[in-house]
């Protein structure tokens, strides 16, 4: 869906390594977003926040929360079924625990 999307190889191979310069300055902040909305509280910094409304209108804020949250929700729902995950993306500070590893 990237791909069709027009995210080039070397776009999707950065957020693989987690080496996000390749990443431009907006992709890097929807990232920050997605990172900050998974973790456990998802809480979302004034300072980002403040960053996010100076890139982004309320409804393109809005729309980008929804999205990242209907896919956090998909991954937390697919490990009531053990779907694995792809290993595509690793959020910063990711300890890189796989589904069934963890007591």
């Amino acid at each position: 869906m990237s791909r069709k999307a027009g995210l080039s190889e070397e776009k999707l191979a950065a957020v693989r390594s987690s080496d996000l310069s390749p990443l431009n300055d907006t992709e890097r902040l929807v990232i920050e977003l997605a990172d900050a909305m998974v973790g456990t509280p998802a809480n979302i910094s004034d300072d980002l926040y403040t960053r996010l409304r100076q890139q982004f209108s309320d409804e393109q804020v809005i729309d980008l929360a929804a999205q990242i949250a209907f896919e956090n929700y998909r991954a937390r729902f697919n490990r009531v079924f053990d779907v694995g995950s792809d290993e595509l993306y690793k959020p910063q500070g990711s300890t890189g625990v796989k589904l069934g590893d963890a007591a």
